[in-house]
């Protein structure tokens, strides 16, 4: 019991900052050249992790994220024998985060992107916008706030960057006055630089020419980085020049004009038209990194105005690797408009999502290293003693949930709704946070769209839909480089059974969820 002067220390707050579509060497503090200066002195006052995964897919992502569960056990992607994805439901006893920290005191927060089932508010978020438009950065529409249809007032400089990060401010200041005796979960889900590829002029000038050297060039400098950060230790991968995007639009691609490209073919073989524009490209997808970590900027300048700079642990990652799609949709493509404006509708493309997944194979959908790998920053002055370290556990977004319910002090019920909690496969990566060590597990697994994969410690089996397993050790080759499954069967053997084994009892709890 406390004594008469003294205080029960206040929780922590936490802050989970997503992207989409971010690459894995985006980040200057991840050996990227954009400009993130907000972002990387949250690096240097904290950790980076360097093996830190994701689904490969934006809702699968968002789903593990906020449950602590695969997105296939809780019906939100599917699995070979069982129906799942963006519009599955969760069952009863897979709530969202926000609901198991209310008991705690916690009140939560939500700026930005949903893509998950059911309604903020059902779901424990006391305040909320959800931006349902993923087609223009300049477009006020399908907005919902606090579960209310809402458009903002007609401005001629909206930009859905600013706005996520404009109510996060909004939330906060709100908590400061209203609310300011009890700990918030603030989930800040950017759109940027998910694909329409779309930044104010200004935001794009100053890296109009920075990629025209090509992509085979801004690859190796962003490589050479990552070893000298000691964030890396692995060959670089050899891009792969028939790879292009995971769902063919040809008729798309004749719309998007003479510079557009499907495949990373030899920079030198473009010709002056296809090289301005891929590099035109690349400067909008930087600028949009650029304008989200100003962005942030803002929403840490009101943490420390409000006094929870200190004593917030903020974590930054992605929902995925960045893209090789090429697409149009929404409102179109006009091919006279500015390239970034919003009567423009570009894709960034398999040439320089290459360069933002350096040094991993592969692109977002697949679950090569490219797909999956994610950049992880954690920040927390109070909590954390080390300051710009790294970390090399591998982790995962199934571990954000048991994290935070470690960090406020929850325990998870063993019923919701009358139903049984089923055990978590996550794990708390609190004592990562104090120190470098492994966060002991049995596997990491992964499955979306056919493409497959698990990690037991260092080895790896991953499979392309359709295609053979291939077997890596990651310790010495994460960019999956040398294939081992021809010299070692019996591991391809024994680590294809497991995977199969915990695919078919996620199948058989997907299937038991359903039938309730």
């Amino acid at each position: 019991m406390l004594g008469a002067q003294e205080v029960e220390p206040q929780k922590p707050n936490i802050i989970l900052i997503i992207a989409d579509d971010l690459g894995f060497s985006d980040l200057g503090c991840y050996g990227g050249e954009i400009k993130t200066p907000q972002l990387d002195t949250l690096a240097k006052g904290g950790l980076r992790f360097t093996q830190f995964y994701n689904t490969a897919r934006c809702w699968p992502t968002r789903g593990a994220l906020l449950t602590g569960y695969y997105a296939q056990q809780i019906q939100r992607d599917a699995l070979p024998e069982h129906r799942g994805g963006a519009m599955g439901t969760r069952p009863q006893w897979a709530p969202l985060l926000p609901a198991l920290l209310k008991p705690a005191g916690y009140r939560s927060y939500i700026s930005g992107k949903w893509h998950i089932d059911g309604k903020a508010g059902a779901a424990g978020f006391d305040r909320s916008l959800i931006i349902n438009n993923p087609g223009n950065f300049y477009s006020t529409r399908g907005m919902v706030r606090d579960d209310r249809p809402f458009e903002p007032p007609a401005s001629k400089d909206f930009f859905l960057t600013d706005y996520t990060a404009s109510h996060a401010v909004e939330c906060l200041q709100e908590h400061a006055r209203e609310h300011g005796d009890k700990p918030f979960f603030h989930y800040i889900a950017f759109h940027a630089p998910h694909f329409p590829l779309q930044a104010p002029q200004e935001d794009i000038d100053p890296y109009l020419g920075t990629y025209l050297r090509g992509w085979e060039s801004i690859r190796e400098a962003r490589y050479q980085k990552l070893r000298a950060m000691g964030i890396i230790d692995t060959p670089l991968s050899a891009v792969e020049r028939d790879i292009g995007a995971p769902y063919p639009f040809p008729e798309d691609l004749k719309k998007l004009g003479p510079g557009e490209m499907d495949r990373p073919v030899e920079w030198k073989s473009l010709n002056e038209t296809q090289q301005r524009f891929q590099a035109t490209k690349m400067a909008i997808h930087a600028a949009m990194v650029d304008r989200m970590d100003r962005e942030i900027g803002k929403i840490m300048a009101q943490l420390k105005s409000m006094g929870a700079y200190e004593n917030t642990l903020i974590l930054f990652c992605s929902d995925n690797g960045a893209t090789a799609e090429i697409m149009v949709r929404d409102g179109g493509h006009d091919p006279m408009a500015r390239m970034g404006s919003a009567e423009s509708y570009l894709c960034l493309g398999a040439g320089f999502s290459s360069v933002c997944n350096t040094p991993f194979r592969r692109h977002k959908t697949w679950v090569h290293e490219g797909g999956i790998s994610s950049p992880l920053i954690a920040h927390w002055p109070a909590g954390i003693a080390a300051r710009g370290e790294l970390r090399h556990t591998p982790a995962h977004v199934i571990d954000f949930v048991p994290t935070a319910l470690a960090l406020a002090g929850v325990e998870k019920p063993e019923t919701i709704a009358g139903l049984t909690v089923p055990d978590a496969p996550g794990k708390s990566l609190l004592p990562a946070l104090a120190k470098d060590l492994t966060v002991e597990r049995p596997s990491l697994w992964w499955l979306h769209e056919g493409n497959r994969a698990l990690r037991v410690g260092d080895w790896k089996l991953v499979a392309a839909k359709q295609e053979p397993w291939e077997l890596y050790d990651l310790s010495t080759d994460r960019a999956e480089q040398n294939n081992l499954a021809a010299s070692m069967p019996e591991k391809v053997k024994e680590l294809s059974a497991a995977w199969e084994r915990q695919t078919e009892a996620f199948t058989a709890q997907a299937k038991s969820s359903q039938s309730r």
